[in-house]
């Protein structure tokens, strides 16, 4: 195949990626008109990025429209790796043209930041910016959270491109063949709808629990799509409220829940689904016993004297750092380091499948452990026949196999990354934190990125590794690597 050939063969993807940009461009609008509404002085910012993106997009639509046809199973990869890539670029264009100071790689790091719903922020002085463009950086989180291509799977159909690649590239589960209803838009939809329900409750909650109004919609998009953006310097705890702390955890526990299953019980209006979601035990138990021995700990080793402070404080944070929400009310990191480590530790696996949530997933957790537990019992009992099961469904061995090769890549991905890291001149505490906080999308680490401080101490360099870190924990690691390798390239 001639080269000519070869770059026609990718027109269809590259033409829904103009649509994708497109939309992008449009949702700028929201800021917008909220920028225009309060006279902010940032409404520029967003008539230019808005413009530059749609004539981006249109430009690409529009040069790559004679090629259109249903997206393939190359097609669907190389899309959502492209989107997550691309999308940061335009993204960062009205906090760059706010901000003429900041400089190109910091104002990307923060759109990636913001897309992949991680948190992890280069910017300071966020209680003097203006409400639009901290609005702006939590709706990145809020589109970024659910996921654009989800969003745009409902849309595409429409304009005559099908999306069940895409969805099945995108969707952050193990279990991606399995659809809510016969058509994949109308599964996009039922999500789409469940998550601004949601959205909406945990704003009108935080209202209700004493926020002003702006900071209750800039909190309620950051903690649905449990991104951990804040419009305050001092995060959460800015506000010193075990009300609004309480509201956030409990809605931080309920994005952390797989969507499928909320949406199924808001269509039955039955709690069966959750009665019958094989990971919400596991995730319940693994915070609760989390938190009770966390908060023995810090009370034995002297951290805190009152047990009702220290249960409020190492209950937020377990919830927070677990579900990857990233908002903090507390310095963690002056708690002895056993207590650090099991926080960040937790933010690897304890959020569903199906959620907005980072890390490996309850799911695969569960799966791996009982897999370890099988081949204990084969090893004493050789001809047993004992399979894997979720609930009373038994895991196919096709599922192992990938779990199990998540699994090692996802090992892969933490060490080689950090070993970047510390020989680019990082101590090791900062490298390993900022590598587990970005690739798991929880946004605080430990060390430089502790939760009281953020990332703009780190380098340039630095910041690019920990870019490809946070897309690449967004997209589960195998959908960024398979358009990385010669393979996929081959056609």
């Amino acid at each position: 195949m001639s080269s000519d050939a070869r770059a026609r063969a990718y027109y269809p993807a590259l033409n829904a990626l103009g649509l994708i940009i497109m939309i992008f461009g449009l949702l700028m609008s929201f800021p917008l008109v909220v920028s225009a509404w309060l006279g902010d002085g940032a409404t520029l910012a967003y008539d230019q990025g808005l413009f530059v993106t749609f004539v981006a997009g249109l430009l690409l639509w529009a040069a790559t429209r004679a090629k259109r046809r249903d997206l393939r199973v190359h097609d669907g990869f190389l899309l959502v790796a492209a989107t997550w890539v691309v999308l940061p670029l335009f993204g960062a264009l009205p906090l760059m043209a706010y901000l003429p100071d900041l400089g190109f790689t910091d104002a990307y790091f923060e759109a990636v930041s913001g897309l992949t719903a991680t948190g992890a922020t280069v910017l300071t002085g966020l209680d003097d910016l203006p409400i639009s463009i901290n609005l702006w950086r939590t709706f990145m989180h809020w589109v970024g959270g659910m996921g654009v291509i989800v969003l745009v799977v409902a849309i595409l159909p429409l304009l005559g491109i099908g999306g069940r690649q895409l969805y099945k590239a995108e969707v952050p589960t193990p279990m991606k063949d399995a659809s809510l209803t016969p058509r994949i838009a109308e599964t996009a939809k039922g999500l789409w709808l469940t998550y601004v329900l949601l959205t909406v409750a945990c704003g009108l909650c935080l209202w209700w629990a004493g926020l002003e109004g702006w900071d209750a919609v800039i909190h309620a998009f950051s903690i649905a799509g449990l991104g951990g953006f804040s419009n305050r310097d001092a995060s959460l705890g800015h506000f010193d409220s075990p009300g609004v702390e309480i509201v956030t955890a409990v809605f931080a526990l309920l994005a952390g829940l797989n969507y499928a299953t909320h949406y199924l019980a808001l269509v039955r209006r039955s709690a069966r689904p959750y009665r019958r979601d094989p990971e919400i035990p596991f995730y319940f138990g693994v915070l609760a016993l989390s938190i009770v021995m966390l908060t023995a700990y810090v009370l034995a080793q002297g951290v805190f004297t009152d047990v009702g402070e220290a249960l409020r404080y190492v209950a937020f944070h377990v919830v927070s750092i677990s579900t990857s929400l990233g908002l903090a009310t507390h310095d963690y990191t002056l708690w002895p380091m056993f207590a650090q480590i099991w926080i960040l530790f937790l933010g690897s696996f304890v959020a569903c499948s199906g959620s907005t949530g980072g890390g490996i997933k309850m799911m695969r957790a569960m799966i791996l452990y009982k897999q370890v537990f099988r081949e204990i019992v084969r090893s004493l009992h050789p001809n047993a026949v004992r399979p894997v099961r979720m609930g009373k469904n038994p895991v196919p061995e096709n599922i192992l196999h990938a779990v199990l090769g998540f699994s090692f890549m996802y090992m892969v991905s933490i060490v080689s990354l950090t070993l970047v890291l510390s020989a680019a001149g990082l101590d090791l505490i900062t490298a390993f934190s900022a590598v587990v906080a970005c690739l798991n999308n929880t946004g605080p680490g430990l060390g430089l990125v502790g939760p009281a401080s953020n990332y703009q101490a780190l380098g340039d360099f630095h910041k690019w590794v920990l870019c490809f870190a946070m897309i690449l924990g967004r997209l589960e690691i195998f959908t960024f690597l398979v358009v990385l390798t010669p393979t996929f390239w081959r056609r």
